[in-house]
């Protein structure tokens, strides 16, 4: 029988008096004991050995590995390691049967106790060491939050960032330095409030609550009309119609951690569409022309989709500069390169990916088929003719949108990828 001789203890600032007999008797027991600087500080009278987690986790773990197969070993963390902690790293490295776990309450859990208020309904996010991005698409389904923040993410350059694509319509807390002696708890009313606010420590933990009462999360699948976007008008605008989208976007089979490409995004709604279904993932929206990037840019602020990255320049050279390979790629101006884009793409896409075409022309209709064709790919193909109800004095006539081919196949495990 393995022995388990890893013990992972979560603590909070209140250090050893919050522990329970199980979690200090555990310490008292061993022979190393690891953690980060103001965790083994609340220990001065351990007389084993310390290992200081500091200069990347990954070589204090190595250590301890070294160590756990004569010692007995215990690790502080914060709050509940298996929270956006140390403890899953720690499981996959030692396995779970040599591994036991002591929790405390996590910082998300004092927040929300500190405040008043439940948090099974609340969305948890960590900006540690990340971008800003996805924050805004990740907030409109749910009624609350909690962020982790860190010394660059801090609560009045998050509020600031959901003020600009216009994710206004909440309070907040802002709660420091939870359980030590030092906690402070900070309402605000407004994220304007909170976005000229100052002096935050960076031991924090922002709680997000809807002001209002009656909000619904906004639908998976936004099905916007092309009024509701900013865009070029030669004659009728360039771009994708809502019902084409509509199918598009369906023929992409978007997952929520996706990655997509929108070639020829014009004024960006493919991609909007589909970063907001992706809302744990990111779209790239690709475009040459600069007038259809600034209302591309317009476009994701009005809707408030914030995990949409913004690419200037002609597909497929352009795609070189992005480094994330795509899940689905949705092809919709191709400046005479659709064979070339469709090839790239190909080599790009993950197995299991999916690659959608829209095609007006009959010379783009026939150059997908043969590129498509000449690379051994039978994709599905449609073509889909909409006429819309229109008024006509007293009557309603229809109005007939140009047709479309929508070509779209998925790449299997066995199509070769790009090496990197």
């Amino acid at each position: 029988m393995t022995r388990r001789n890893v013990t992972v203890i979560g603590i909070g600032d209140d250090g050893c008096v919050g522990l329970s007999s199980r979690a200090a008797g555990a310490v008292a027991r061993c022979q190393v004991l690891a953690g980060g600087e103001r965790q083994l500080d609340f220990f001065p009278q351990f007389e084993g050995q310390r290992v200081v987690f500091k200069n990347g986790l990954m070589a204090a773990v190595g250590k301890l590995i070294d160590l756990a197969d004569e010692n007995t070993i215990c690790v502080l963390a914060s709050g509940d390691p298996m929270f956006f902690g140390v403890g899953s790293v720690l499981t996959k490295k030692f396995g779970t049967d040599r591994i036991e776990i002591i929790p405390q309450p996590s910082s998300i859990q004092q927040a929300f106790a500190r405040v008043g208020r439940s948090w099974n309904d609340a969305a948890i996010i960590s900006l540690h060491g990340k971008p800003l991005e996805g924050l805004t698409t990740r907030l409109k389904r749910t009624p609350k939050a909690a962020v982790l923040t860190d010394d660059k993410n801090t609560p009045s350059v998050l509020a600031r960032h959901m003020i600009e694509y216009g994710e206004t319509d909440w309070r907040a807390w802002v709660c420091e330095q939870l359980c030590g002696p030092n906690e402070r708890i900070t309402a605000f009313a407004t994220l304007d409030d909170l976005s000229a606010a100052d002096g935050i420590g960076d031991l924090n933990v922002l709680v997000l609550e809807r002001t209002d009462p009656n909000w619904n999360a906004a639908p998976v699948v936004l099905n916007l009309h092309e009024d509701e976007f900013a865009k070029r008008m030669p004659r009728r605008g360039l771009i994708t119609k809502k019902e084409v989208r509509l199918l598009s976007i369906g023929e992409l089979f978007i997952r929520p951690a996706d990655v997509i490409w929108d070639i020829g995004a014009a004024s960006g709604s493919i991609a909007i569409e589909a970063a907001a279904i992706a809302s744990e993932g990111r779209a790239y929206a690709i475009e040459m022309e600069p007038e259809s990037l600034a209302f591309c840019r317009e476009n994701l602020r009005t809707h408030g989709v914030d995990n949409v990255r913004v690419v200037e320049g002609q597909a497929p050279q352009i795609l070189e500069e992005i480094s994330d390979d795509p899940n689905a790629v949705f092809v919709g101006g191709s400046k005479g390169k659709l064979d070339q884009i469709i090839e790239v793409v190909w080599k790009r896409l993950k197995p299991g990916g999916r690659l959608v075409v829209n095609a007006i022309t009959l010379e783009n209709v026939a150059q997908a088929y043969q590129t498509f064709k000449g690379l051994q790919i039978q994709p599905a193909v449609m073509q889909i003719n909409i006429a819309r109800g229109a008024p006509i004095a007293a009557y309603t006539r229809y109005d007939a949108l140009t047709p479309v081919h929508i070509f779209s196949a998925v790449k299997d495990s066995d199509s070769p990828q790009r090496q990197k």
